[in-house]
């Protein structure tokens, strides 16, 4: 398992203060002045995003993807398999709690109790396991990672999913007919066949080259509807 590692306001001026005339009219800080700053306005954040982790070694270094997205304005929430909790330690969790402002989610909650996080605008699947892929595509929802992708499929939300799994596991004939299912629903999934996978036993000597960036940059534009 592992452990993851504004400016103060101030009134313009006062007739009693430094900045006040000697008729004790107040003087303007051009400094003060919204009309004269050199700062660029901020761009506005791009929404909500979810990054939903599934019980992979790279999971280990989620918060490298959290990091990316956020540079790239979204407010990021992070939901996590059952599966996904047996690589991620407490201070883990914790620690990604506090990059992202967020509570991680990994179950349910208890019905008729408030949601802790904000709806999502779009959704990340990384990694994505074999299992998740394929229950995905059937419509099983018997964890809360999976409840929410097959809800968005239906509310028709821009989706990404970047597998990881072994060759052998991908050479199953169910996991490439899910891999196109989802894709004609909708799902971007970045799957280029078997032979672009591991071997089995090998996966955690492959976390350096896992591509978290190629998941945040298939994601479609918020409000943009994905294909299908």
């Amino acid at each position: 398992m592992v452990s993851f590692a504004t400016s103060p306001w101030h009134p313009a001026g006062s007739r009693d203060g430094p900045l006040g005339g000697e008729d004790g009219s107040v003087t303007r800080n051009p400094a003060d002045d919204p009309g004269t700053t050199s700062d660029p306005p901020l761009d506005p954040p791009r929404g909500v995003l979810y990054l939903i982790g599934c019980g992979a070694p790279p999971v280990r270094q989620l918060d490298v993807l959290v990091r990316l997205a956020q540079a790239d304005r979204w407010d990021v929430c992070v939901i996590l398999t059952p599966a996904a909790t047996t690589f991620v330690d407490a201070d883990g969790l914790a620690a990604l709690e506090a990059l992202t402002g967020h509570p991680v989610r990994t179950r349910y909650k208890i019905p008729g109790t408030a949601d802790v996080l904000p709806g999502a605008d779009a959704m990340i699947v990384a990694p994505a396991t074999c299992n998740t892929i394929n229950k995905w595509a059937e419509g099983i929802s018997d964890t809360l990672a999976l409840g929410l992708v097959t809800e968005a499929i239906g509310k028709r939300l821009p989706l990404v999913a970047l597998p990881f799994t072994n060759r052998a596991q991908a050479a199953h004939p169910a996991f490439g007919r899910h891999v196109e299912e989802l894709r004609r629903w909708g799902v971007t999934v970045l799957y280029d066949g078997p032979d672009s996978l591991h071997e089995p036993g090998t996966g955690s000597d492959h976390l350096s080259t896992y591509p978290w960036h190629r998941a945040l940059q298939a994601l479609p534009a918020p409000g943009v509807a994905p294909p299908g």
